[in-house]
């Protein structure tokens, strides 16, 4: 089984995207789970590798972490295929991380 864990600080504006994203994306994996947490301070941001909001944790690893990113509490911003920032990762990029898992 997989395990995905989304990581959010309160009142994240684009958790709901993520969300959406995912449920799209899951609609056929029965054998995925989904676990939220809300990262409130800079010491679980570390602890759990939160390098903003929201991040996706695949089986603890964050497929979109970019190297020398440090852990935060702050939003996070993902590049769409166009080279566009948004605030959560694209519905291909998620199938992508999700099928080399």
């Amino acid at each position: 089984m997989m395990e995905l864990t989304v990581l959010v600080v309160p009142d994240c504006p684009s958790a709901s995207v993520l969300d959406e994203r995912l449920a799209e994306v899951l609609a056929d994996r029965r054998w995925v789970s989904v676990m939220r947490r809300v990262i409130d301070d800079d010491e679980q941001a570390a602890r759990w590798g939160m390098r903003g909001s929201p991040t996706l944790l695949i089986d603890g690893v964050d497929p979109f972490a970019d190297p020398g990113v440090p852990a935060s509490v702050s939003c996070r911003m993902y590049r769409d295929e166009d080279g566009r920032l948004e605030g959560a990762p694209s519905v291909a990029a998620l199938r992508r991380a999700l099928g080399q898992a």
